[in-house]
């Protein structure tokens, strides 16, 4: 057998077991990856409503995920948005969590991002963003405020920007405007059910 014939069959052998090993790396480690996505949800699904203790999917579709929180009684304590807002490196993963009415925005807390380090990056920052997501009026389509202002300036239905990220900010205020649009559309169709909620 020539040399090169040799090295043909060598080399052959080599990518059919790399291959082989990276298939079952990827079957054993899947769902091992999708388990620890699926608990990271149900723990931001806790932070974004208050009280919960039992969370589920009520509605999904393209990076829009809706979930409903519980208590220990089953009383309905509010939703939780899980998408997506294209920002300025990449999508920006986040979720947030609404009462049952749909009028007031707990919280926000941001899964997964790609963002500048030190500028968009800091959307994922309590003090530099999140913070400003509390507790906010969302009966009307919320604004950004640029330049950032004192908390307490705030209007109830204002957040403030990431000082030299106004692309990031806009990004993920502008999907949360679309989100809410859209939840309460599911609302008023029927597709999502309020009735029965004791939260606020």
């Amino acid at each position: 057998m020539s040399l090169s014939r040799r090295m043909v069959i060598v080399l052959t052998s080599i990518g059919i077991i790399s291959g082989a090993l990276l298939m079952a790396v990827n079957l054993l480690t899947k769902d091992r990856i999708a388990y620890n996505k699926q608990k990271e949800i149900e723990g931001a699904i806790i932070r974004v409503i208050p009280g919960t203790r039992a969370s589920q999917k009520i509605y999904e579709e393209k990076d829009f995920t809706v979930y409903q929180g519980e208590d220990d009684q089953g009383n309905l304590l509010g939703f939780a948005i899980n998408t997506a807002a294209a920002g300025f490196q990449d999508k920006i993963l986040y979720i947030f969590g609404l009462n049952t009415q749909l009028t007031r925005i707990n919280s926000l807390y941001v899964l997964g991002q790609k963002e500048t380090p030190g500028l968009g990056a800091k959307i994922s920052d309590q003090r530099a963003f999140l913070q400003f997501w509390e507790s906010k009026d969302c009966d009307q389509p919320l604004s950004l405020r640029k330049p950032a202002v004192e908390k307490e300036q705030l209007a109830s239905s204002e957040v403030n920007t990431v000082t030299g990220a106004t692309v990031s900010s806009r990004a993920v205020l502008t999907s949360v405007n679309l989100a809410l649009e859209k939840i309460k559309k599911l609302k008023e169709e029927g597709k999502i059910n309020i009735e029965g909620g004791h939260g606020g």
